[in-house]
């Protein structure tokens, strides 16, 4: 509702879609529109709540198309390459919000004192090498080989294929995750399993996936899905879930190589 309420009366929103609603808000006829869609996930990683571990707000911004009065599911059904602007919000020890355009990253600091939110992260770029990844260890008995395989590798340490160790994390809040990622490099892992063969991933594309994969890959990074590029992929649904695979690219790209052997 803080979303809802923020964003509707401002102008510039034609409709809002979130993960916690099944079906698309329209800016009530009351308030003028705009000319873009606002996709988000108002918190990710809550299940960090009762803990006190950083969560974070997630967003991603579409372009409503011409003479389109009342967007529909349809209108929000754009692949990744599309979007105009993404970023997230981190409340954590600091509150950050982390934002690209198409045109690099930057992350801006809250300054309580003045109440905004100041430029202290520019050009933020993720290296192309890491010794650090991050997947949920508890759901290892069923990755496919391609994951099995590289996460086995990266465990082997320095006496195993790779000649180095790695450390591995996993917080479960994407933001605090990808954060990390962008200060010091790192690959994110949730992957297609066989836990529910029904799902073709656990994370939604539209919501978390899309935004997340812009910032990364205009930080230098690479994301896929193991099989394919995540921003080129055609959503069929509003709360699509796919596998997702992102951070540091020589990292990612060694992964889908697996995948395609």
């Amino acid at each position: 509702d803080m979303m809802l309420d923020a964003n509707v009366w401002g102008g510039h929103l034609a409709a809002m879609a979130s993960e916690e609603m099944e079906e698309v808000y329209p800016i009530p006829g009351k308030y003028p529109r705009g000319k873009y869609l606002l996709v988000f996930d108002p918190l990710d990683g809550s299940s960090n709540i009762d803990v006190n571990i950083s969560v974070g707000t997630i967003f991603s911004i579409l372009r409503c198309a011409d003479g389109v009065t009342n967007p529909t599911e349809a209108d929000f059904l754009q692949p990744g390459t599309r979007q105009v602007c993404a970023g997230y919000a981190l409340y954590g020890p600091s509150t950050m919000m982390v934002m690209t355009t198409g045109h690099g990253v930057n992350g801006f600091t809250l300054d309580q004192n003045v109440g905004e939110f100041i430029l202290t992260h520019k050009n933020m770029e993720i290296p192309a090498d890491t010794s650090e990844f991050a997947i949920n260890a508890s759901n290892s008995r069923f990755w496919e080989p391609p994951v099995k395989r590289y996460v086995d590798e990266c465990l082997a340490g320095r006496e195993g294929p790779r000649g180095k160790d790695f450390n591995m994390r996993w917080v479960a809040s994407m933001v605090a995750e990808v954060h990390r990622i962008l200060t010091r490099g790192g690959i994110f892992m949730y992957p297609r399993d066989n836990k529910d063969p029904a799902k073709a991933g656990k994370l939604r594309l539209m919501y978390e996936a899309n935004p997340m994969s812009f910032i990364v890959e205009q930080a230098g990074g690479a994301s896929s899905t193991g099989r394919e590029r995540i921003l080129d992929i055609q959503p069929q649904e509003l709360h699509q879930r796919v596998p997702v695979i992102l951070g540091s690219k020589n990292e990612v790209q060694r992964v889908v190589e697996y995948h395609q052997q």
